[in-house]
């Protein structure tokens, strides 16, 4: 299928959003988060809180981050792979913030209130579809990477 309004802009964007994407993801949600954790003087409920705080941002934000690349999968070269990873990560997001973001805000809320919750694998949910969402946007800029390659070498 030939291409009748992107020019090489989008290409490059189609490479710079999962990019981008994927660097606040793992800013966020692998070195942000730990290290939050990790802070002595920082109480669990505070913690918990700024977490709470942290993700519902970022949760607006990723939703931002897949409106873009939604238009770049639909306006730059046509492939197979990156609208379907496009998908993908649409329900992935769907799904954290549907049903795990308010599980672990309401889990969230008890803590900071005082009750105890019994253990739960929301979070470890939550982090594995993160970890899938970072692979299919690592996935993408790969294969987008590698979809600009072959089009410089043809005009060259």
């Amino acid at each position: 299928m030939e291409r009748t309004f992107a020019g090489p802009q989008v290409d490059i964007a189609h490479l710079l959003v999962p990019t981008l994407w994927l660097g606040m993801l793992i800013g966020v949600s692998f070195i942000g988060t730990p290290a939050k954790f990790g802070a002595a003087t920082l109480s669990l409920p505070v913690a918990l809180d700024v977490g709470r705080t942290t993700f519902a941002l970022f949760n607006w934000i990723e939703w931002g981050m897949l409106a873009l690349l939604v238009v770049v999968v639909v306006f730059s070269e046509p492939l197979a792979f990156a609208s379907l990873a496009t998908v993908v990560v649409a329900l992935i997001l769907t799904l954290q913030t549907t049903w795990l973001l308010p599980v672990l805000d309401d889990r969230i809320a008890d803590i900071i209130g005082g009750h105890t919750r019994p253990p739960a694998s929301y979070h470890i949910i939550y982090i594995g579809a993160d970890i899938v969402k970072g692979g299919l946007l690592v996935a993408t800029a790969w294969t987008q990477t590698r979809n600009l390659v072959g089009q410089f070498q043809k005009t060259t």
